[in-house]
């Protein structure tokens, strides 16, 4: 297992246990500045009911991005964070 599976396995246990579904839900990611990520981050998350705040850096190499969104279980919170894993330079807080 890697420490990926672990770290979500452990959010998964976490969620359950603390959360009651369904639940309005906060994503916070940064993301560089000098491509399409942010564009990409919006894309992922634009659905229906997301409140999506964007905040450049002091020096402006850097965006944060925050994220409403109604989620339904443990298991949908998780699936977007792996596929936010998947846009280059993103770090989730």
């Amino acid at each position: 297992m890697s420490d990926r599976d672990a770290f979500y396995i452990k959010l998964k246990t976490k969620l359950e246990e603390t959360t009651t579904f369904p639940t309005k839900y906060l994503y916070k990611f940064i993301v560089p500045s000098n491509g399409d990520q942010v564009q990409q981050v919006k894309d992922l998350f634009d659905k229906g009911g997301a409140v999506i705040n964007t905040k450049k850096s002091r020096t402006g190499k850097y965006v944060s991005v925050s994220i409403h969104l109604n989620m339904k279980s443990a298991d949908e919170i998780i699936t977007y964070y792996k596929e936010a894993e998947k846009i280059e330079g993103i770090i989730s807080l």
